[in-house]
């Protein structure tokens, strides 16, 4: 038996009690100092978050099936604020996870996939027939196809950006819009407006459009004065406007993406046309 049999057939060290239990019961194999070892049961805390963001997803949905779309919208954003919490949280009391990382897609999945477009779906989509079918499954599909795509880049992508729309992001678009009328459900050519919307939306989480995560901002730095005043205008805003405020700002970021390609574009053709003369 050579070096590599004999590693793989190493036991592993096990640190929890080992006797079984009647359901659900998970062990997980983490690296310690070079060592393999098992550990049972799951992070508590961190996964108290993602729980209550699946929630959130869970009663939009059920809300607009009974059609309380403003309730629906606001448990969306709910979500939104949970789901950035429990990975933070995770890192600051050290309790990240495979499972963890699993569970948290998962709920995004419900949270930012099905529930936005089940919400607009139930509001508006279903009253155009297969069109609006048709709108609702690309939303979802790309929000699948985003999250597994994001599931696969982690620790390869610049981590001050990302790929595509966060389905947060994405989210909040639709939610936003739904909250913005959700007493009045648009028809005919609104309805429709609404049906590319929702498209146009999954189809930004699938595009290679970059779009700033934030992360890199220093918070921390000195700023203008003139800024903060900006900043108390901004929130003055939203306590009178605050359903237009937050799509404003939804659509501003959804928008960033694209803009900021284009004009890279124009910029990278201005330069070559002034090289080739």
């Amino acid at each position: 038996m050579n070096k590599s049999d004999q590693e793989q057939h190493k036991p592993v060290e096990t640190t929890d009690h080992e006797g079984p239990l009647p359901f659900g019961d998970l062990v997980e194999e983490v690296s310690e100092d070079g060592k393999k070892v098992r550990h049972r049961g799951v992070y508590l805390l961190p996964n108290l978050f993602t729980t209550g963001a699946l929630f959130c997803g869970f009663y939009a949905i059920v809300s607009s099936m009974n059609g309380n779309f403003s309730h629906a919208a606001i448990a969306i954003f709910v979500a939104m604020l949970l789901d950035g919490m429990d990975g933070r949280v995770a890192r600051m009391t050290n309790t990240q996870s495979a499972f963890g990382e699993q569970y948290d897609s998962l709920a995004d999945m419900v949270s930012f996939g099905v529930a936005p477009a089940l919400v607009v779906f139930s509001w508006v989509l279903q009253d155009l027939g297969r069109w609006g079918w048709a709108a609702a499954f690309v939303y979802i599909a790309c929000a699948a196809l985003r999250l597994a795509r994001f599931n696969t880049q982690i620790g390869v992508v610049d981590k001050k950006y990302f790929m595509g729309l966060a389905s947060p992001a994405a989210a909040s678009i639709i939610a936003a819009t739904v909250w913005v009328w959700y007493d009045s459900a648009p028809v005919g050519v609104w309805a429709a407006a609404i049906a590319l919307l929702t498209a146009f939306a999954g189809l930004l989480m699938v595009s290679n459009f970059r779009y700033t995560s934030f992360k890199g901002m220093d918070f921390r730095g000195r700023v203008p004065f003139a800024f903060m005043l900006l900043v108390v205008l901004v929130f003055a805003s939203l306590i009178i406007y605050q359903q237009q405020g937050v799509l404003a700002i939804a659509v501003i970021y959804g928008l960033s993406g694209p803009v900021t390609w284009l004009y890279g574009q124009l910029v990278g053709a201005g330069k070559v046309q002034k090289t080739g003369e």
